[in-house]
């Protein structure tokens, strides 16, 4: 049977409406990332973009409506 392993790597953003830093755990397996994540403070759904490459984020930028 084979297994299947995943990368994981963590990166610390800030909500683009209150400004709080967050840390989020990345699959650093999948080269291109582009999801919804909801600020623990202000509540806000934003945009989370992340890049990545051979175990390692690259760059995670977030946007906001």
């Amino acid at each position: 049977m084979q297994q299947l392993h995943t990368m994981k790597d963590t990166a610390t953003v800030s909500c683009p409406f209150c400004g709080q830093s967050m840390e989020l755990v990345l699959d650093t397996g999948i080269a291109s990332q582009r999801f919804i994540n909801e600020c623990e403070v202000c509540c806000r759904p934003f945009e989370v973009v992340a890049e990545s490459e051979s175990g390692e984020v690259l760059s995670v930028t977030t946007s906001g409506n």
